[in-house]
C-alpha cells in the first residue's frame, strides 16, 4: 500500500512540474433534451476533480440549456457513447485545445517585456509595471494602490483616477480577472483606463472627470500567474485545501449567500466556495479595501468571460429585486450600443435567470451589502467559438464595444436620475 502511496504521489508531483498540455482535448457543445440527460451531466460535473480529463467551462444548469465541456482524449469514446442517443443535442466547438491556446497570443514572446498596447496578452508584471508608469505619467491624476498581499504574497495591485482629487465624488469600482483564465477581462479593463486618460472623445472624457474610478485589473494575481506559466485553464485561487487539490473559487467566496446554490463544497471543483466566506487572501483583502469606499459608491462593474452577456444581480434567485427594473432598461439601451460598434450581440438579465445560479460572487455581496445603484457583470466575447481562448486579435475590438456600453450605462442612468 505505502508503494502505491508513494508511487501516486510521484505522479502527481510529476504533473505539477511540468506545464499542462491540452493537446486533442476538444470542446463539445451538449444541450441536455431531458431531465435524465441533465442528471447525466449534473453527475459527470460532481465528478470533476483538478485533474480529471474533462472540465466543464460551462456547467449543467436546466434542460435546453448549452453545456460546454472540455474532454481529454483518453475519455472522448466515453463522451461520445454517452451523447450517442436522442436526450442530447452535441457538437464539437473546439477540435484541440492545445492548437487554439498556441494561437491565442502568437504574437507575444516570452523572452520580452511585452507592453500593455492591447495586441497581446499581457502577464501580471506586464500589467502591474504598466499601472506604476501611468502614476509616473499622470502624477495630478493616478494613484497606485496596493491594499494588500494574496496567499503566495503577490501585491495585489490597482489604481485610483480622479480628475479633481480636491472635489469629493461619487466612487465607481471596475474589477477583472477574478478568475485567472479570462484574460480578455483585463485586457479590456486596462484599455477603459487607458481610454480614459487619453481619449479626446467628449463623452468618454465627459465619464472619466465626472467620478472617482477605482481600477483593478487583476483580483486573483497568484491563479493568474499560474494560467500564464502552469495551466492556461486554471480558474482558481492558489490556496492548497488538501493532498491533491488547490484553490478556491474566488466568485463564489463572498459572504453574501454564501453556498446558496452554484457553488461546490469539493476543494477540488472548479466551483468550489472555500471553507468560509471569506477565506481566500485576496477576497479578504478586497473586501476590506471596497467596504471602505462603498460609502459614495454609485457603480460596480466586474468583468468576466465568455458569453456576451451583460448579468445583474443576482445568482441566488430570479426574483427581480431591488432596481431590477430599471438596471433592465438601461441594459437594453447599453447592449444595443455595444451591437452598433461591431455587430457583436449580447444578451442580458439576472445572473440566475439568464446563465446559472451563481451564490457569493463579488457584485452580489457589493449590491446585497451595500444596496450600489449599478452593479453589473459582463460576460465579454465570445459566444462559444473560441471560449476562453479568445485570440489577441480580438481584444481591440471587445474593448472598443465594452467601453462604448459602459459610457451608455452611465448616460442612461444619469437620465433618469439628473443630477441637481
Amino acid at each position: 500500500m505505502k508503494k502505491i502511496c508513494f508511487l501516486l504521489l510521484a505522479i502527481l508531483g510529476q504533473v505539477t512540474l511540468a506545464k499542462v498540455s491540452y493537446k486533442n482535448y476538444k470542446v463539445y457543445s451538449i444541450t441536455p433534451k431531458s431531465e435524465h440527460a441533465l442528471k447525466t451531466l449534473i453527475d459527470l460535473e460532481t465528478e470533476a476533480m483538478e485533474f480529471s480529463p474533462f472540465q466543464f467551462w460551462h456547467g449543467p444548469t436546466k434542460v435546453g440549456h448549452e453545456v460546454t465541456l472540455m474532454v481529454g482524449p483518453e475519455i472522448q469514446q466515453n463522451i461520445k457513447n454517452m451523447l450517442n442517443n436522442s436526450d442530447f443535442d452535441s457538437r464539437i466547438m473546439m477540435d484541440d485545445v492545445e492548437e487554439k491556446i498556441n494561437n491565442e497570443n502568437r504574437l507575444w514572446r516570452s523572452d520580452v517585456v511585452n507592453p500593455v498596447n492591447w495586441t497581446v496578452y499581457n502577464t501580471l508584471d506586464e500589467i502591474n509595471n504598466w499601472l506604476e508608469s501611468l502614476a509616473i505619467e499622470f502624477p495630478s491624476y493616478i494613484t497606485i494602490l496596493k491594499p494588500g498581499k494574496t496567499h503566495q504574497g503577490r501585491d495585489i495591485v490597482g489604481v485610483k483616477l480622479d480628475f479633481s482629487p480636491l472635489i469629493q465624488k461619487q466612487v465607481v469600482f471596475m474589477e477583472s480577472n477574478i478568475h485567472a483564465r479570462e484574460w480578455i477581462t483585463s485586457a479590456v479593463n486596462t484599455y477603459i483606463l487607458d481610454q480614459f486618460l487619453r481619449s479626446t472623445q467628449t463623452d468618454i472624457r465627459a465619464l472619466a472627470q465626472k467620478y472617482t474610478w477605482y481600477f483593478f485589473p487583476v483580483m486573483n494575481p497568484d491563479g493568474f500567474v499560474f494560467s500564464h506559466t502552469e495551466n492556461r485553464m486554471w480558474r482558481k485561487t492558489r490556496t492548497r485545501y488538501n493532498l491533491f487539490c488547490y484553490g478556491a473559487d474566488p466568485n463564489r467566496n463572498w459572504g453574501y449567500q454564501w453556498m446558496n446554490g452554484g457553488a461546490s463544497q469539493n476543494p477540488c471543483s472548479d466551483i468550489y466556495a472555500g471553507p468560509r466566506p471569506f477565506s481566500e487572501e485576496s477576497v479578504e483583502v478586497m473586501r476590506g479595501f471596497i467596504a471602505n469606499i462603498t460609502d459614495n459608491m454609485i457603480a460596480y462593474l466586474d468583468f468576466h468571460s465568455f458569453s456576451q452577456m451583460l448579468l445583474l444581480p443576482y445568482g441566488h434567485t430570479t426574483d427581480p429585486l431591488d432596481n431590477y427594473d430599471e438596471m433592465m432598461k438601461i441594459a437594453e439601451v447599453a447592449m444595443a450600443k455595444l451591437e452598433a460598434v461591431h455587430r457583436t450581440s449580447y444578451i442580458f438579465g439576472n445572473v440566475a435567470e439568464t446563465i446559472y445560479i451563481a451564490a457569493g460572487s463579488s457584485m452580489d455581496w457589493v449590491k446585497g451589502e451595500f444596496k450600489v445603484p449599478i452593479a453589473y457583470t459582463y460576460e465579454l466575447r465570445d459566444r462559444g467559438q473560441f471560449g476562453f481562448l479568445l485570440p489577441a486579435e480580438q481584444i481591440l475590438p471587445t474593448a472598443e464595444e465594452t467601453l462604448v456600453s459602459v459610457v451608455s450605462i452611465f448616460e442612461e442612468y444619469e437620465k433618469l436620475h439628473p443630477t441637481p
